[in-house]
């Protein structure tokens, strides 16, 4: 599959499977406008769709921030219309993040403030640098979070904390994120990609439809069908012929040769 230009974002993939999405707005702290948000929402259609990406990692330019929140200049001009429409339309764009067929990692490489942070938060999986600040300082420009952060914060650290890093608006360090559940570990600025494509590529050992059906269950956790749905989701994986030949070659004590169907 063929990708093509953005302006604000590189996307690339390696021979393993590997998609590495970079925002690339470093002068700009990697700030989320409407372009940015529109070729995000690109880039998650097409590691969908190819067969050649096996997991996505997302991380942001520069030595500074992951993405450091929105556009604040696009956000004063909202009014009560257009300012809902927004919400919704970043709101869809991180739930496909976080629906997403295929693992996504976060690098959280500095500052994930405000939009920022509900990027990080909508990734199955996150990895800080030791300089990570992460937070949700909307209640500063009066407003709230919204591209699911008052959603998702209050699912990974509790409400009582997530009311807290909401109501002051202050950042928490890296780790802090770390004991309270924010992220999955912590690692030196020049380690954390390496360390993501070490997980990324023990996950690629792994059947792709049991991967993909991992991600919907767990995301179902949270709903009073999520029992019913991973049951559902065995079941359809027991008629696969990656099921025969996981099932297979554990039996025969040899390396599966996943097909994906």
């Amino acid at each position: 599959m063929t990708f093509p230009e953005f302006k604000h974002l590189l996307f690339e993939t390696d021979a393993e499977g590997i998609a590495l999405l970079t925002i690339n707005r470093p002068d700009k702290l990697n700030a989320l406008n409407n372009k940015v948000l529109e070729e995000l929402d690109t880039a998650i259609s097409l590691t969908e769709k190819s067969d050649d990406i096996r997991v996505l990692i997302i991380t942001g330019a520069g030595e500074k921030a992951f993405v450091a929140g929105a556009d604040i200049k696009e956000l004063s001009s909202l009014n009560r219309e257009s300012g809902e429409k927004a919400s919704s339309a970043g709101q869809q764009i991180f739930n496909r993040i976080e629906q997403c067929s295929k693992p996504v990692i976060g690098v959280v490489n500095g500052y994930a403030l405000g939009g920022g942070a509900e990027l990080a938060m909508a990734c199955h999986i996150r990895i800080a640098t030791e300089v990570a600040q992460i937070g949700l300082p909307e209640v500063s420009l009066g407003l709230i979070p919204g591209y699911g952060g008052t959603q998702r914060l209050p699912r990974l650290v509790g409400k009582s904390k997530a009311m807290e890093m909401i109501l002051t608006g202050q950042p928490v360090a890296a780790d802090e994120a770390k004991t309270m559940g924010l992220v999955n570990d912590i690692k030196p600025a020049d380690k954390a990609l390496d360390h993501a494509k070490k997980l990324a590529t023990a996950m690629i050992k792994n059947g792709p439809l049991a991967l993909s059906h991992a991600i919907s269950a767990v995301n179902a956790s949270q709903s009073k069908h999520g029992f019913a749905r991973e049951a559902s989701l065995f079941g359809r994986l027991c008629e696969t012929e990656d099921f025969k030949e996981g099932t297979s070659a554990f039996l025969e004590k040899r390396k599966p040769a996943f097909k994906g169907h």
